[in-house]
């Protein structure tokens, strides 16, 4: 190709060489490039019959100006149409074809609008590209109509109008961002187009001579569409939110369409063109009420998700301050208007026993009956977490009956769990008149409520597995009890959150719930334990978790309690878990085990003083304990060193 093209440029080697060249290497060009799309379909599976046509269209191209160069180059009389022509024009549907065969397999789905903007950006095109060299051939026929040389060339730009439209109707279709094959192959279009449109007007003034620069566009336009042949099938995905580009083509196209029927009250231009011109104009203001509509949609859409709880679908907190501030208003003894709050109890028990995504699962099923018990007397919200509220006109029959239907609503049990609500309610304007007001009081009596209610599920097994060691070993549950305290202090100490600290209390509590079964003359064995008794006592942690594994909301303290044996270097039983394998927990309550063995007379051994005991978890920091555990403890004590009577932290009743 490039030597084609330096030659046909410079005519170095002189015009025999050139007419060889024009006769016998162009028509190979034409070839290589039906060859890429051919030899493509032969090595590819993917696409075959779209680069099939294509490949058999640039072919036909090719044999007609073989049989025109062997039959009628010489031929000042050549017929019009001859058979080269209908060849030629085979090119045409056979492109048009294997652009909608690859338009189908590239692109599943396009959205409306990106239709429209394909159809726009070929209107436009093809009323510019009329403008230019339609307009010009009509007038060079005269008033005795067109030549039949120039009425069968009419039918080359008709087809590369067709042509160039649907490229950039693809453009569109694709956002304008097509990708390297499409704009390959666009490009490769585009060049047969500019070679036909200069062909047709040149022809049509008489001044059309072969072997110039404008030769060298066909064999070009054929081998990038072979390339384009061989460019990866990637087209960018319809379903992106529209971009700039979207909106400008459009204003672009609208524009050239402006200027077209402005040029034309100065210099007639033809009928065709016009026609085009106002289509595209007509389809602007068309995409203009569509991008306005959908800009509705999506706004509307916005404002919806911004008031709506995404897990439950019941409103949000700002659709409640919303409705409160349009409703109580409103609200007249008559008339009323309530608001109830509603607070999960057990919910949890029931996220640590069966997980978080049952947990969303439950407060969905829970919200939607939530909604059917109000439906008819007002709206559902859902505030976050595990609470609810419920916006209630309550008519003669009063608030109590609507909220017993809403706590039966918001209420589920089963093997293992049971969620209840407590609720708290206000009524407008008897009680309050103003939305933050009513929110404060429904709040207080709700949580006031809450604190009459009877302790969870998991409070209560905690109770009664402590109850069971006190009765069996009451220094047990000294123990037990003191190392609850220095692991919640500790706990603090390295910033673990209000969950995590609740289950470290429980698991510091319950940590030897599972020496229940290990033999009493093991327990209180004054000397040291033989290894049969060892492999006693190192099955007490799994006792342990087993124990607890019984009550769904003490699971998440069974995991912790079954590593609270493990070693930092992974010497421990029962699973030899190492480092950050081991759960935090597990970790502080080992610390503050051994801390409150070495202070604390055993049967075995007298006690130690705190100091030495300090130095004893220092020794073993790294290998034993973690580190970061000791270190904590340590400094706590440090800091309490100077206070009278610091001896330990003092047991804060409520945190555990």
């Amino acid at each position: 190709m490039a030597v084609y093209v330096l030659q046909v440029a410079t005519g170095l080697a002189g015009d025999a060489v050139t007419a060889v060249l024009q006769d016998y290497l162009y028509n190979a060009l034409l070839l290589a490039g039906a060859g890429f799309c051919l030899w493509r379909v032969a090595a590819v599976r993917e696409e075959r019959l779209p680069w099939l046509v294509m490949g058999l269209g640039i072919v036909a191209w090719t044999g007609a100006d073989i049989f025109w160069t062997a039959a009628y180059a010489e031929d000042p009389n050549a017929p019009y149409p001859s058979i080269s022509d209908g060849l030629w024009l085979v090119y045409y549907p056979a492109a048009c074809l294997t652009l909608a065969l690859l338009v189908r397999s590239r692109m599943k789905r396009a959205r409306g609008s990106l239709w429209l903007d394909g159809l726009i950006g070929a209107l436009a095109t093809a009323a510019v590209a009329c403008a230019v060299a339609y307009g010009p051939v009509v007038h060079a026929g005269g008033a005795g109509g067109l030549s039949p040389a120039v009425a069968t060339s009419l039918a080359y730009p008709i087809g590369d109008l067709l042509l160039l439209g649907l490229v950039v109707a693809i453009f569109g279709l694709a956002g304008w961002r097509p990708g390297r094959a499409w704009i390959v192959l666009g490009l490769g279009l585009a060049l047969s187009a500019v070679a036909d449109g200069i062909y047709l007007v040149q022809t049509a003034e008489g001044t059309y001579t072969d072997g110039t620069l404008v030769d060298t566009l066909w064999p070009a336009s054929s081998l990038l569409v072979g390339l384009a042949a061989w460019q990866p099938a990637s087209m960018r995905s319809s379903s992106k939110e529209e971009s700039v580009r979207a909106v400008i083509v459009p204003f672009v196209c609208g524009l050239v369409a402006v200027v077209i029927l402005a040029y034309d009250h100065f210099t007639r231009v033809n009928g065709v063109t016009l026609v085009l011109a106002a289509s595209t104009l007509l389809l602007v203001l068309v995409r203009t009420a569509l991008i306005f509509a959908e800009n509705r949609r999506v706004l509307a859409h916005s404002r919806g998700e911004a008031r709506t709880d995404p897990l439950t679908g019941l409103g949000n907190r700002r659709s409640l301050m919303d409705d409160l501030d349009e409703q109580l208003p409103l609200a007249t003894l008559d008339a009323p208007c309530a608001l109830v709050l509603f607070d999960l109890d057990g919910f949890k028990e029931y996220n640590d026993a069966f997980g978080h995504p049952a947990g969303d699962g439950l407060l969905a099923r829970l919200g939607a009956r939530l909604a059917d018990s109000v439906h008819g007397h007002g709206q559902a919200y859902r505030l976050g977490g595990d609470e609810f509220c419920v916006v209630l006109h309550p008519g003669v029959a009063g608030v109590e009956p609507l909220t017993a239907a809403c706590v039966a609503a918001l209420s589920e049990q089963g093997e293992g769990f049971e969620v209840t609500t407590s609720h708290g309610a206000v009524v407008s304007p008897q009680e309050v008149i103003s939305p933050t007001a009513a929110l404060q009081l429904a709040d207080r009596r709700m949580y006031a409520r809450k604190g009459g209610r009877g302790m969870s599920a998991g409070r209560q097994s905690r109770d009664v597995l402590l109850r069971t060691l006190s009765e069996r070993q009451p220094d047990l549950h000294a123990h037990l009890r003191d190392t609850a305290d220095l692991a919640l202090a500790v706990g603090r100490e390295l910033r673990m959150d209000p969950e995590e600290l609740d289950n470290l209390a429980r698991a510091a509590e319950l940590h030897d719930v599972g020496k229940i079964a290990i033999p009493d003359t093991i327990l209180q064995k004054s000397g040291p334990l033989d290894e049969t008794e060892w492999g006693f006592m190192r099955r007490h942690t799994i006792i342990g978790e087993r124990i607890l594994l019984a009550a769904p909301a003490l699971r998440p303290v069974a995991r912790i309690v079954r590593s609270t044996h493990e070693h930092w270097d992974g010497a421990g039983y029962p699973d030899g878990l190492s480092g950050q394998a081991i759960p935090l927990g597990a970790r502080v309550v080992a610390v503050c085990d051994a801390f409150d063995a070495m202070t604390t007379d055993r049967p075995y051994r007298s006690r130690i003083e705190n100091p030495q005991a300090l130095a004893e978890l220092r020794r073993c920091a790294g290998s034993q304990f973690d580190p970061q555990v000791v270190a904590a403890l340590v400094r706590m004590f440090e800091r309490e060193q100077a206070a009278p009577g610091a001896g330990r932290p003092v047991r804060d009743a409520t945190a555990a």
